[in-house]
């Protein structure tokens, strides 16, 4: 079986993701800054061979994963859409804490919506669709890139390391950045987080 490196692609600015606005469902555009920062992502992209390339369903990360050159491998990955926020759609954090002092998605429920055990089970099975390109890739190495959303790719990263989605509150991921989750020694491990590209 060959050594699996997920690449966890956050997709561009948006409107909301600027304004620190819960953005779940809500399917927004990616702003101009956001197209820029995904095609900043195509060079670094092009260096790596994927064996496989999934996608939220939702336009800003498709359109992140073709400014970025892979949308010709993309396959759509239901699994890696956004948390579902419920009730706090739309709201910010600081918004949220008015009612519910130290709220955090990671910590707190979200009425109306998704609980953290069903995050951890989409987290789950998306590793796991990905393992299965590891145990067929003949090569020593294989790479699984994941177009998707800051915290439902956070949750994941908690999940790879054997935290579940909760060891994604200590993990930082801002717009249109890379990270690399792999192994060291045969344990799982970050091998990049929250990458910068640097732009032109």
């Amino acid at each position: 079986m060959a050594s699996l490196h997920l690449w966890l692609l956050r997709h561009g600015a948006t409107e909301w993701a600027i304004n620190g606005r819960h953005t779940g469902s809500t399917d927004l555009p990616l702003l101009p800054q956001g197209e820029t920062e995904a095609r900043a992502l195509a060079p670094i992209l092009a260096k790596q061979t994927f064996a496989a390339v999934l996608s939220s369903p939702l336009q800003r990360a498709r359109r992140t994963c073709e400014l970025a050159g892979l949308s010709h491998q993309a396959q759509i990955e239901p699994d890696l859409k956004e948390w579902d926020y419920g009730d706090y759609e739309g709201l910010t954090t600081p918004e949220i804490r008015v009612h519910v002092p130290g709220w955090t998605v990671f910590s707190h429920p979200c009425p109306g919506g998704e609980s953290s055990d069903q995050v951890q089970q989409r987290c789950e099975r998306v590793i796991e669709r990905a393992s299965q390109y590891a145990s067929s890739a003949q090569a020593e190495s294989c790479n699984v890139a994941l177009f998707a959303h800051g915290h439902i790719l956070r949750s994941l990263a908690g999940c790879w390391l054997g935290q579940g989605p909760a060891g994604g509150a200590q993990l930082v991921l801002g717009t249109g950045s890379f990270c690399v989750l792999g192994y060291e020694r045969q344990k799982r491990a970050l091998i990049h987080w929250n990458a910068p590209v640097l732009l032109a």
